[in-house]
Order: C-alpha cells, then structure tokens, then sequence
C-alpha cells in the first residue's frame, strides 16, 4: 500500500536520521509577511517602480538587491545600480520600522521547543536582511538560534530560489555536529512558507515541509515542489509532540 504525505512527513519526522530543521524567517517564526508586502509597495512607490502584494509573496526569499533587480528590469529594462540598491532597501526598512510591531508567528514558539526536545539543531535560513527582525529573534525565542547557526542575506551571494542557503545551512549543521563535511540533505528538513524557499530546499535535496500562514493557495506551494503543506505552524507543532 503506498503511503499517503501524512505517513511520509510521520516518518520523516520520527526517523533516527534527522538532525536539523532549517527554518526559513518571514511567514514561518514571524507573522511579518504584511509589513514587508506593505513596506516594499510603499517604497518601490516612492522609488517610481510598481509593486502589487502577489508581488510580494512570490518573490519572498529573494535577497532585497534580488528583489529590486527584478523589478527595475521590468520597469526600467535594467538591473538597478548599487546606488539605487541602497537607497530603495533603505527607504523600505524605515518604512518597516515604522509599521505596528511584527509578532512572532502562532505556534512557532512550540515547533522550536518540540525540535530541541528531540535534540535537532536548529538552523535560520532566511533571505531577510531586515535587521530589526534580526536582532528580535532572541528575544522571541529565546536561546534558539546561535549567530553561528544562521544563514541571512548578508552571508549568500546567490539568493533563494538558489540552493546556496540551504547548502550554506547544510555546511553549518555539519559543523555544528562536528564533521568535516555539510550535513546530508537526508538528515534535514526545511519549514518554509514562500514558493521561491521551497525551490531553493527542493534544489538542495531537503525534504521540505511548507506552512501556508499567507494568501497563497496550497497549490501554488506544491507547484513549487513543497512535499507537504499544512495549515500553519501550530498543526506542525502537534506533529512534532
């Protein structure tokens, strides 16, 4: 009888080979998916680009100069100039600054306790280079994430939906546990949220969970490889007990 994603994921889960979970950031440990959708608008706005909220979510997990680049091509025909780099990821930032405080997201706080009972390395892999989200992840989950154990926009040259993230991740896991070579793909998972994290985990060979806590359909989420989608980070939580 072949198994069903529920009996894969059940499996995965509780298989003596699993050493790290590799948590993307937005839209997975913070509900901070609306300000970035509202301040990237607004900036691209003041910027002369145009930029919907679909936009935004399709384009999650880009690096913010992946993000520009591919909306001065479309608008300006060309990729934009490091100035203009700085000053749009600039203006977004102090926008996002501004906007109401981003919670961590619902349930989050569990699955990370639910990992570290297993005694699973918990490592970030996130394209955000959003600093003040950077700097809460201590305070919202407290001891969780080690600076050594993390992978953001400032370490990769090549943003999601490239693989580098997630091998860089690999690469930290593996020497967090002491080898001399990255983690296998096999003995990790990702939780991700985005289309473009998914193809980046997929290309890396992980196993990769998707948390729909946006406006995507799920469908969107599998066409993008996911190998199994729940409705957010609670239903995983419950999973990992």
């Amino acid at each position: 009888m072949a198994y069903n994603l529920e009996d894969i994921l059940n499996d995965k889960l509780n298989s003596t080979a699993l050493k790290a979970v590799l948590f993307d950031m937005d839209g997975v440990l913070f509900d901070s998916m609306k300000n970035h959708a509202e301040a990237w608008i607004q900036a691209m706005e003041h910027h002369g680009l145009s930029m919907t909220r679909e936009d935004v979510y399709m384009n999650e997990g880009r690096t913010g100069e992946g993000t520009i680049d591919i909306f001065t091509q479309r608008d300006w025909g060309r990729d934009a100039t490091e100035q203009e780099i700085l000053a749009i990821y600039k203006t977004k930032s102090d926008i996002f600054n501004t906007l109401p405080a981003v919670k961590p997201m619902a349930g989050a706080a569990d699955v990370l306790n639910n990992v570290r009972k297993r005694g699973l390395i918990r490592i970030l892999v996130t394209g955000s280079g959003q600093l003040s989200l950077l700097e809460s992840l201590d305070n919202a989950y407290p001891g969780h994430f080690k600076e050594e154990l993390m992978v953001t926009a400032f370490d990769v040259k090549h943003g999601k939906p490239n693989p580098e993230p997630y091998m860089m991740g690999l690469e930290k896991a593996g020497r967090a546990l002491g080898l001399t070579t990255p983690l296998s793909a096999s003995q990790a998972i990702v939780v991700e949220n985005a289309p473009l994290g998914i193809q980046a985990a997929k290309a890396a060979g992980i196993y990769c969970i998707a948390v729909n806590t946006g406006p995507l359909k799920d469908q969107v989420l599998y066409d993008a490889g996911a190998d199994i989608v729940l409705p957010g980070m609670t239903e995983l939580a419950v999973k990992l007990k």
